[in-house]
């Protein structure tokens, strides 16, 4: 499957729509002290919330599949708590927090889980990005 999005500048200072083929639109924007109007997340956010976002949908998923019972999942996610992106050093921190019924194997198990995700395993490759710039 080919995910895409187009990122499309405003009128507004450093924010951006965001659409998908599906017709999604979400937003991204700079905090005020960065000359934005912070009113939507910053594009680390929105990396994080990916990244969040995926490793919640895959835990749900496992544990649907194989009749665990998970009542909540919240990840917490922080980016270069102790890493220097200078020198190209990055972390991200991530708490799973988990409420449900399930035993010690279970919960190894959905920690294997949850580095599985789609997100988790692109971040963590060796990624290629391909840029062509164009005039309108």
């Amino acid at each position: 499957m080919i995910h895409s999005a187009v990122a499309t500048s405003t009128t507004t200072p450093y924010r951006v729509t965001l659409t998908d083929p599906s017709g999604h639109i979400w937003y991204v924007d700079e905090p005020t002290e960065k000359g934005g109007q912070d009113s939507a997340p910053n594009p680390m956010q929105l990396l994080l919330s990916a990244l969040g976002a995926c490793t919640t949908v895959t835990l749900q998923m496992y544990a649907d599949h194989k009749g665990i019972k998970i009542e909540h999942v919240q990840v917490d996610l922080a980016l270069n708590p102790d890493g220097d992106p200078e020198s190209g050093s990055n972390n991200i921190v991530r708490k799973i927090t988990l409420k449900g019924d399930f035993n010690d194997e279970q919960y190894k198990r959905l920690l294997k889980v949850a580095e599985s995700c789609p997100v988790h395993k692109l971040l963590t490759s060796n990624i290629s990005i391909q840029t062509d710039l164009s005039f309108a």
